[in-house]
């Protein structure tokens, strides 16, 4: 079975769109879109990001359920909305899935702080 990865790393192939233009625009390193293939769950964020790029939605591709209830929108809280228990994520009891977890959150974090310091100081 394919993982979202793969899901990802085939729609990239299929758009005629090369990596090199890819991680440019998404202001990412290859490395990191390479590691994204090799990842079982994506972030959404990071996917529509990529379907933005290359014009393709991933809405329906992926079949999982947590997932396909995203519809791979930003679903922002605002201070004065209350966090609902219902939007918290279930506490996982296996430490490798959690510890992956965490460094999938790690990565995004490094790369948003990446985009940002492109925004504010341009490129090299």
């Amino acid at each position: 079975m394919t993982h979202q990865g793969e899901i990802l790393q085939e729609a990239i192939k299929n758009s005629g769109i090369s990596i090199s233009r890819l991680v440019q625009e998404l202001g990412i390193t290859r490395p990191t879109i390479y590691r994204k293939f090799k990842e079982t769950t994506l972030d959404y964020s990071f996917v529509k990001r990529v379907g933005e790029v290359i014009q393709h939605d991933f809405t329906n591709d992926f079949d999982t359920p947590v997932q396909s209830q995203l519809h791979f929108t930003s679903q922002y809280v605002t201070p004065s909305q209350p966090v609902r228990a219902s939007v918290l994520q279930p506490v996982d009891q296996d430490p490798v899935k959690a510890l992956m977890a965490l460094q999938a959150k790690y990565i995004a974090l490094l790369e948003a702080y990446n985009e940002l310091l492109l925004k504010v100081y341009g490129p090299k």
